[in-house]
């Protein structure tokens, strides 16, 4: 049995280089290499977290254009859009001359090279002519035999991808397989178990190579190096490519090494994984013939010398796909542009298809305060909502403010300032709630209290616990029931109709409203006083963290009497990428224990006190709550509405109404991209988007954010009145930032997750088949969590369905880079890219497109430069 290899091992391995099989190979670098190589990759989290992930994000110090090249020449992966999608955007004229035209200058300012709006267009018309290096099973398995039995890679990838679902199991399977601790030790037992290897490979002599495997990953690298005779400087490359081979898996050890190194530890996953997949060439290579080995091998050793001319190649014939993508984004930017130069009053955007006019409904009470006073300037807001900076909420924003001018809407990260772990009640385990790129420092946990009450009531909370936790036993015990095939059908005898209720829910999605799977077997009379709590913290910290929120949030001293704090969530049904529609700022989970638990510690008596020491000066009539948008429904819950004192409750009584009308009209307004029908009366329409959601064969409950293209940082003024439902939106005033520490923030915080977001999208949507998780109608779950297999096996699929991307027609998200505009001094956002060199990186490599307001008009980034905006 195995030990699990560490980088401890390795190094204290790499000074064992006595007399054996590997002595011939320079174990130092080796490791160097093996190191190296598993850097390159980038995690993916699981089902039930969908952190949106940039995956060449560990790649960003390299030009796109780089990058691009050596991904295509190592496992023929894509980067830029491919050829046929643009050449269709481009036949079909939302691709124009102009914006060719605005690419080629960009190109010609970045990389001079003289190329042509004719040599552009003849590239477009080719099949990208870019060779991937082989690796040594390509170069073994010959293409006459490959069409008579199981073709050696994929078989590879098939007994790894099973092997790894195996071994990675926890919560799926009946019963677990037993064996070694480390997955290099697991997989080498299910390799000498496997008797069936040989004839499905059609290699007799495979399962002797098999048995000559080392018992250790340490003996298994210089093993294997030995056998395929690579030249050290090949190392690295060669070791990335066959992770890029086995790219889901190795994405998922990634993400086991990435949660482990705040503690500091160092995971061997990823790097067994590799030896893994390194011992199968050397395996093959000892199961042919002596006459085909020497072949591929001296291939192998000629190809790969050569990969530096390969990937110049390859940059090359790729300048003519950076100059579409440019195209592309130009497309978008042209529009995207006019819209933020054109005042709001001279853009007047119809109503959506169905919507009656706003002026002829029925609007709720509008308080004094909210009417317009002399001189025509507003009023103080009678009502704030803030919402998350995603792209979904612009369009609420939007609405609520065309229905009610007596509430102002702001954006900030919706995962509302709190690093938080969450733990439901009755729930051993704590989740995290916040950007995928923290870690989580504070503790938020479920109390019950009594109706009305602030305070825990420890014997209520040990009671509902308790009770929960028992119908959620029950639950497990019904769904262990149904299956076994042969308890099924006595359990449905003895449960008789009521099964087959839920088999006719399925059939016909029923109308009724999302339900909280963190509420799921609480008594309902209960649900109102379980409250998410911040707990484990001085007083002292409490009000530090509350006061870093309110000023980074913009509301030190500008708050109306009522603050609404609204996370998000998706709703769907039967959906293994649910996640994938609540909230990127809460590690893909709904940010309503966020919000909750920020109103209750801003409502705090204690707290609010600590801030006029600082200060800061809530007003006594100010109140926050927490609330929920369902994003599929476009629907707002309110919680802790018992909490609410009575002027309080009348404002959120005329924000309901709001909140109804604007809801209308969002579904109106996305009804014709959903394939539903936009001018249902108001009860019907709802009626049908919440059948949607509850639909366990609706594939596409909602877009989530594809489509995702621009992000904007400043005050509401630059985008208020303007349609831009491709836009993330950050509330941000400089004149309350003298020292850019909130920008600073917003920067390395926001910024990077909506970059994050934005490379999800686009990868997944270039590269279907590497950062792509297929056809969902196809899906078997590995785990309940871990990922999918797209059918039953190959491997693991990560990133989105091709259902969140796709209409069926043509790809409905437009694979640009996010473009980020900043209202603030240039000295000020250069002072920050100088500080955090992350930041310049990605917008000197091409990762991200940065403008800034100057005045009314708009700039552009350039390596250090703002030029003006040429679209």
């Amino acid at each position: 049995m195995s030990a699990p290899l560490r980088a401890a091992d390795l190094r204290a391995a790499a000074d064992a280089n006595t007399a054996t099989d590997g002595a011939a190979i320079d174990r130092p670098r080796a490791h160097d290499a093996v190191a190296r190589a598993c850097a390159s990759i980038m995690p993916a989290w699981p089902l039930d977290q969908a952190v949106a992930v940039n995956p060449h994000w560990r790649r960003i110090g390299q030009p796109i254009r780089h990058v691009a090249a050596r991904l295509a020449v190592l496992g023929d992966f894509r980067v830029f859009p491919a050829r046929e999608y643009i050449q269709r955007e481009w036949q079909a004229g939302r691709i124009t001359g102009a914006d060719l035209d605005v690419a080629l200058a960009l190109q010609d300012v970045q990389a001079p090279d003289g190329m042509t709006a004719q040599q552009c267009q003849a590239g477009l018309a080719r099949a990208l002519r870019v060779r991937r290096e082989p690796l040594l099973v390509d170069l073994l398995d010959d293409a006459v035999q490959k069409n008579r039995r199981w073709p050696w890679r994929a078989a590879i990838v098939f007994q790894m991808s099973q092997a790894c679902a195996t071994y990675f199991d926890r919560h799926q399977a009946d019963w677990r397989a037993s064996g070694s601790p480390s997955l290099y030790g697991f997989w080498r037992e299910s390799m000498v178990g496997d008797h069936g290897l040989s004839s499905r490979l059609g290699l007799p002599g495979l399962m002797r190579q098999i048995r000559q495997l080392p018992s250790t990953a340490e003996d298994a690298l210089p093993w294997a190096l030995k056998a395929l005779a690579l030249d050290a400087s090949c190392w690295e490359a060669y070791f990335e490519a066959l992770l890029l081979s086995i790219n889901g898996w190795a994405s998922w050890c990634a993400y086991i090494g990435w949660q482990k190194a705040p503690s500091g530890q160092d995971d061997p996953r990823l790097p067994e994984l590799l030896l893994c997949r390194l011992a199968w060439e050397a395996i093959l290579a000892g199961a042919v013939a002596p006459a085909a080995r020497t072949a591929a091998l001296t291939a192998l050793a000629a190809n790969w010398r050569d990969l530096e001319a390969r990937e110049t190649e390859a940059r090359a014939e790729l300048r003519v796909d950076e100059v579409w993508q440019r195209a592309l984004e130009a497309s978008f930017q042209r529009g995207f542009a006019h819209t933020l130069r054109t005042p709001p009053a001279a853009l007047a955007a119809p109503l959506p298809p169905g919507a009656p006019d706003a002026a002829a409904q029925a609007a709720p009470a509008m308080p004094q305060s909210a009417a317009p006073v002399a001189g025509g300037a507003a009023a103080a807001p009678e009502v704030q909502a803030v919402f998350c900076i995603d792209t979904r909420s612009e369009r609420m924003r939007r609405c609520l403010e065309a229905v009610w001018p007596g509430v102002q809407t702001r954006a900030f990260a919706g995962f509302f300032g709190i690093p938080m772990q969450y733990q439901p009640l009755g729930s051993d385990e704590a989740r995290p709630q916040l950007p995928g790129l923290a870690y989580p420092s504070v503790a938020v946990q479920d109390v019950m209290t009594a109706p009305g009450q602030t305070e825990t009531d420890p014997a209520r909370t040990a009671q509902a616990a308790s009770v929960r936790r028992l119908h959620l036993a029950q639950l497990d015990q019904w769904l262990e029931a149904v299956r076994w095939s042969n308890a099924t059908f006595s359990f449905v005898e003895a449960c008789g109709v009521g099964y087959l209720g839920k088999i006719a829910r399925w059939m016909r999605p029923a109308a009724t409203p999302r339900v909280s799977a963190d509420r799921l077997g609480l008594p309902a009379a209960a649900h109102a006083q379980c409250r998410p709590v911040v707990t484990g913290l001085t007083l002292e910290q409490q009000v530090e963290l509350a006061a870093g929120i309110l000023h980074t949030m913009g509301l030190d001293d500008r708050l109306a009497p009522l603050v609404i704090l609204c996370g998000h969530a998706g709703h769907s049904t039967n959906n293994a990428h649910a996640s994938t529609l609540d909230c990127g700022a809460c590690y893909g989970r709904p940010g309503e224990a966020n919000a909750r638990a920020l109103a209750h510690l801003l409502n705090d008596p204690e707290v609010r006190a600590g801030l006029r020491v600082r200060g800061l000066d809530i007003p006594s009539g100010t109140v926050f709550m927490g609330a929920l948008h369902n994003t599929t429904t476009d629907e707002v819950t309110g919680f802790d509405l018992d909490l609410l004192p009575p002027a309080a409750q009348a404002r959120w009584q005329r924000m309901t109404q709001v909140f109804a009308q604007a809801g209308d009209r969002m579904r109106r307004e996305r009804a014709p991209s959903l394939w539903m029908d936009a001018s249902l009366p108001e009860a019907a329409l709802l009626a049908a988007f919440r059948r949607r959601a509850n639909d366990g064969s609706q594939t596409r409950p909602e877009w989530g954010l594809s489509r995702n293209a621009a992000f904007i940082i400043g005050p509401r003024t630059r985008s208020q009145g303007r349609v831009l439902s491709r836009t993330y939106l950050h509330d941000y005033d400089v004149r309350f930032d003298a020292n850019g520490s909130v920008l600073e923030k917003l920067m390395m915080g926001p910024m990077l997750v909506t970059h994050w977001l934005s490379w999800q999208y686009h990868a997944s949507t270039c590269d279907p088949l590497h950062y792509g998780a297929g056809n969902k109608v196809l899906h078997n779950v590995v785990d309940g969590h871990v990922g999918v297999f797209e059918g039953n096996g190959g491997d693991l699929r990560i990133g989105l369905p091709k259902q969140s991307l796709h209409d069926g027609e043509g790809w409905y998200h437009q694979p640009v880079r996010l473009t980020v505009v900043i209202d603030a001094p240039a000295a000020l956002i250069d002072g920050i890219v100088a500080r955090n060199p992350v930041l310049g990186q990605l917008c000197d490599h091409g990762w991200m497109l940065l403008w800034r307001y100057e005045g009314e008009a708009l700039q552009r980034y350039a390596r250090g430069r703002w030029l003006a905006l040429e679209v």
